[in-house]
């Protein structure tokens, strides 16, 4: 059976990392808030969470709270036809409940963790390259990070996307360490397939 992974956490929390892990496994990726980025560019403007929330929640006023799912479940279901895929950066409880009624046991959760000092100190050192067209690793000052950590666990809804997801991965020690827990839910995936 193939499946649709979708990896959920505040920003900083290590969700790139662990989609990268999952793709170099074989799954195919797609980034739940390049939607989001996309239309910043379209704009012209400068992808800094100032700009990039009031895009997703204009995205989330015309499509519900489910936006992001709603929008990528044509790719989706596209790419299951080939092959397991990644969602990276799972969002609201509605957009999971959306998942969880079109793709049932295919869809899989994995929320990943770190304590906000921790990721704010992350996300403070990030420098943005020229390889990152994409932007997954733009840096955030800790006022932005808690800015956006706020507006996501209380117009996102996504403490309870957290909460309800398959399977937790604590990201406070070193890379090795979070990467020995991504391959022990990995190997526990394929044994349940």
């Amino acid at each position: 059976m193939k499946e649709l992974l979708c990896v959920t956490g505040l920003t900083g929390s290590g969700k790139s990392v662990a989609s990268d892990f999952f793709v170099d496994k074989g799954y195919q990726y797609v980034r739940f808030g390049q939607i989001v980025l996309d239309e910043v560019k379209k704009r012209n403007l400068e992808p800094i969470e100032a700009n990039e929330r009031p895009i997703r929640e204009e995205f989330r006023k015309k499509y519900g709270m489910a936006a992001m799912a709603i929008l990528n479940l044509p790719k989706f279901k596209k790419l299951l036809e080939v092959g397991d895929v990644l969602g990276d950066g799972l969002y609201s409880f509605e957009e999971y409940k959306i998942l969880k009624e079109e793709f049932g046991k295919q869809f899989i959760t994995v929320a990943v963790y770190a304590p906000p000092e921790l990721r704010y100190e992350r996300l403070a050192k990030r420098k943005l390259t020229s390889e990152d067209t994409e932007l997954r690793n733009r840096p955030s000052t800790k006022e932005a990070a808690e800015s956006r950590d706020y507006a996501e666990l209380e117009n996102l809804n996504k403490g309870a996307t957290i909460a309800m997801s398959d399977y937790t991965v604590l990201n406070t020690k070193d890379l090795d360490f979070f990467k020995k827990q991504l391959n022990e839910i990995f190997q526990e995936i394929q044994k349940n397939k």
